[in-house]
This record gives C-alpha cells, sequence and structure tokens, in this order.
C-alpha cells in the first residue's frame, strides 16, 4: 500500500490568502486554488469562488470571525480539485526522467493506496500562524486519463472542465470510504524555521519520507513510511468524511 500526503487550498503562493478555520471546533472552508487556464475552460464548466461565500459567512457567524475573501478572487474560476463532492483529484505527470514529481506519484497510485490531503488554514484574519490540517482522506479506486472522460463527465474534476493534455490524469476515490472531513484535523506546527507535522505525530504514523516531517509546498509528496500505522491513528481520531466540498 501506498500513501501520500498532499496539500492543496488557496494560499499565499497561489492565491494569495488561506480558508479560515475555527481552531475550536476544526470547522473549516475549503477554498481552492484560482484556476490560471481560463483560456481552456470547457464552455458551461466554469466554478466559482461566489459560491465559497455563504460558506464563509456562516463560518463568521458561528465563529464569531470576520473572513472576507479578497475582492480580486470575487468573480474569478477556481480551480476545484480535489472535488469532495464527486470523490476526484487531478494531476499531470511530467517527464518520464522526473520520477520524484508529484504529478507522478499520483500517476503511479493503484486501488486501496490512500491519498491524505492537507492545507494550511487561517484562524484569524490578520493573525500570521497557520493550522497545518488535515482536510480530506481518500482511498484510490482508479487512476485515470483526464481526456478519457465523455462529455457527461467533464463537470467531475477541475482537470477534465478544461481540455486537458494527454498527461492530465484524475483520480477517483471511493464512496463510503472517502470525502472531505466535516472537521478538520491539525497536524502541524512551526519548528526549525518551518511548519512540520508535529514530532509526536511522526513518531506515532512511523514517519514520513521527508526530513523532519517538512509540509510546506514541495515539488515531491511526502509518503508515509508505514500507511497502517498512519490508518490505525487516523480512525482513532473518529473522522466524519463527507462527499461535498463545503
Amino acid at each position: 500500500m501506498q500513501a501520500l500526503l498532499v496539500r492543496v487550498g488557496i494560499d499565499k503562493t497561489f492565491g494569495r490568502w488561506n480558508g479560515p478555520v475555527d481552531p475550536r471546533t476544526g470547522q473549516f472552508v475549503y477554498v481552492p486554488i484560482p484556476e490560471t487556464k481560463t483560456k481552456i475552460i470547457r464552455p458551461g464548466q466554469r466554478r466559482l469562488y461566489n459560491e465559497i461565500l455563504p460558506h464563509i459567512a456562516r463560518l463568521n457567524e458561528t465563529a464569531g470571525a470576520k473572513f472576507r475573501l479578497p475582492r480580486s478572487l470575487s468573480d474569478k474560476p477556481m480551480h476545484l480539485d480535489p472535488d469532495f463532492e464527486c470523490l476526484t483529484y487531478g494531476d499531470r505527470k511530467r517527464n518520464k526522467g522526473i520520477s520524484k514529481h508529484r504529478g507522478n506519484q499520483i500517476a503511479e497510485l493503484k486501488p486501496d493506496d490512500l491519498i491524505v490531503f492537507y492545507a494550511g488554514l487561517r484562524q484569524r484574519e490578520r493573525r500570521a500562524e497557520l493550522v497545518y490540517a488535515i482536510i480530506g482522506f481518500y482511498v484510490v479506486d482508479n487512476v485515470t486519463p483526464a481526456y478519457k472522460f465523455k462529455k457527461p463527465k467533464w463537470c467531475l474534476n477541475a482537470h477534465t472542465r478544461r481540455k486537458p493534455l494527454e498527461q492530465d490524469i484524475v483520480v477517483t476515490a471511493r464512496p463510503g470510504k472517502s470525502g472531505r472531513l466535516e472537521r478538520c484535523i491539525p497536524i502541524g506546527e512551526y519548528r526549525d524555521d518551518a511548519y512540520r507535522v508535529k514530532k509526536s505525530l511522526l513518531k506515532i504514523w512511523g514517519g514520513l519520507s521527508v526530513k523532519n516531517g517538512y509540509i510546506q509546498r514541495s515539488g515531491t509528496l511526502p509518503r508515509f513510511n508505514d500507511p497502517k500505522k498512519f490508518i490505525r491513528w487516523f480512525r482513532k481520531q473518529k473522522p466524519r468524511l463527507i462527499q461535498r466540498n463545503n
């Protein structure tokens, strides 16, 4: 079994913002990165950031917060990937010689392998500290080239909503075993000048393939050294998986 830790969601590098979270309850809003390939989005397949506004407003009300989606994102298309409602995740393979690139790692996944999604979330609009937390969990069903999706299924993923390249791939996850977490699970801390998985969790999980639990953005995805240990820990957290984006 393979298990990958995949960072997703808007951040200061991709979108210049961070999705909001209430650290007291674990409630959060999943905010994807911006869609940069706007010229090749298929007709009728745009997904806009305006869809997220009611969810931010609801979190503000329950958490007593004041998060506001940046005006620069208003009415703009988002790259909704992963799509937890459709249980898909897309990526793009690179040259065969770059085996450690994230797209190539995703392409190598087999049925019953795992993808653990995490994000850097912000607990207050003007606070610098981020909450690095698990927000989604997939048990892989299959990995398919995006160009093989026919028109009725173009809506299932960001890489099929636009005209895909031959290298684009889409993971489909197993219903009932996969989805977005209703409440996120914090896993990160700031140490040694970077955000990293907590030392206590690294020990429980059996370690990651990256040095010292580094979880800031990287071209290579961290692998769980012992996926079964992670699964045992994950189940003890009693996560509730939901098949929707927010």
